[in-house]
């Protein structure tokens, strides 16, 4: 069985609200409908945020992994922080590239025969590391 050999792009925009994680599985999932079997390569234009893949069933794991993050690495003003020398951009500025210094910025999904090969309950999400809202830019690129 013969395929069409060749490179799709595209960019997808993500609000962002604050600190927490945001799920555009669906906008990629639409994305890639229809198209051959290849591979997917998302990567976020930001360094302040991050991309992950995790569980989107219960949203307590979304929570919980914002909360385990605040608390590894807190806002500047934290006693614990003090030796941080990038501060002027605010409180949660330096710790969010830490955060992102710690976490995937580009991801590498299959597509097979035009759908996400993701788990049962994986959902792709933009890690918001910054108190602010945002539109984060997330680049894609198959390859099929």
């Amino acid at each position: 069985m013969s395929q069409f050999a060749g490179v799709m792009q595209t960019e997808f925009s993500v609000n962002t609200r604050g600190q927490g994680l945001y799920e555009f599985t669906s906008e990629v999932g639409a994305w890639v409908r229809g198209r051959h079997t290849g591979l997917l390569t998302l990567f976020i234009r930001h360094t302040s945020a991050s991309l992950l893949i995790q569980e989107n069933a219960d949203p307590e794991v979304q929570t919980d992994l914002l909360h385990y993050f605040q608390r590894l690495v807190p806002p500047s003003t934290d006693p614990s922080m003090s030796y941080l020398t990038h501060t002027y951009e605010g409180p949660d500025d330096m710790p969010a590239h830490i955060k992102a210094a710690m976490m995937p910025v580009s991801l590498p999904i299959p597509v097979t025969d035009g759908r996400l090969a993701l788990g049962t309950w994986q959902g792709i999400y933009v890690f918001e590391h910054r108190n602010a809202p945002h539109v984060r830019r997330v680049a894609a690129h198959l390859a099929v």
